[in-house]
C-alpha cells in the first residue's frame, strides 16, 4: 500500500502540472477573441474541457505510466473544480452535485470527442454542440476549433511520455494549430 501512494504522490505533482499546462493553453485568446467560444464560466470550462480531453486522450495511448497519469490528470481537473466552486462561495452541500455534474458533463463530452474523432464534420458539429452551447458559432468558428483539437492531438502524440511524465506539456498556440 505505501508503495502505491507514492507512486500515486509522484504522479500527482506531473497531472497537476499538465493540467495546469491545459488549462492555460485553453486561456488563449484566440479561441475567445477570434473563435467566439464564450468567455464565461460555462465556455471556459468547455475549453478546458477539450484540452484536458486531449491531454488525457495522449495519455491513455502512451505505454506507462500514461494511463495513470491520464486518470490522475482527470482526478487534478476534479479536485480544482471542487475548489474553484468553493472559493466562489458554493455551500458544502451543493459542491458534491455541482462537481458530479461537472463530472458528467465532461465524460459526455470527451464521449462524444472520441466518437466524432474520425470525422472532420462531425467533430465539429460536437465542439459546436459543446462549447457554444446551443448558440450558433460564427462561420467556420467550430471547423477551425477542430482542426485546432487534432493539430493539438498530433502535436502532442510527438511529445515522448518520459517528457509527459514529468509534468511538462506543450500546446500550439491556438492561431497556429487552426491554419
Amino acid at each position: 500500500m505505501a508503495g502505491f501512494l507514492r507512486r500515486r504522490d509522484k504522479h500527482e505533482r506531473a497531472a497537476f502540472e499538465l493540467y495546469g499546462s491545459a488549462v492555460a493553453a485553453a486561456r488563449d485568446p484566440y479561441i475567445y477573441a477570434t473563435l467566439a467560444v464564450p468567455d464565461t464560466l460555462d465556455g471556459r470550462f468547455d475549453a478546458i474541457g477539450l484540452y484536458v480531453y486531449l491531454t488525457i486522450r495522449r495519455l491513455s495511448s502512451a505505454p506507462d505510466p500514461g494511463p495513470v497519469l491520464a486518470q490522475a490528470v482527470f482526478d487534478a481537473m476534479f479536485l480544482d473544480m471542487d475548489t474553484n466552486l468553493r472559493e466562489m462561495g458554493v455551500g458544502d452541500m451543493s459542491v458534491g452535485k455541482r462537481n458530479r455534474a461537472m463530472w458528467e458533463a465532461f465524460h459526455g463530452r470527451s464521449a462524444a470527442y472520441a466518437a466524432a474523432w474520425d470525422d472532420s464534420a462531425a467533430l465539429a458539429t460536437a465542439l459546436a454542440r459543446n462549447l457554444w452551447r446551443g448558440a450558433e458559432p460564427p462561420a467556420n468558428a467550430a471547423p477551425a476549433l477542430a482542426r485546432i483539437a487534432r493539430a493539438q492531438a498530433l502535436h502532442l502524440d510527438s511529445q515522448a511520455i518520459e517528457t509527459l511524465a514529468t509534468g511538462k506539456i506543450h500546446f500550439l498556440p491556438a492561431e497556429e494549430a487552426a491554419r
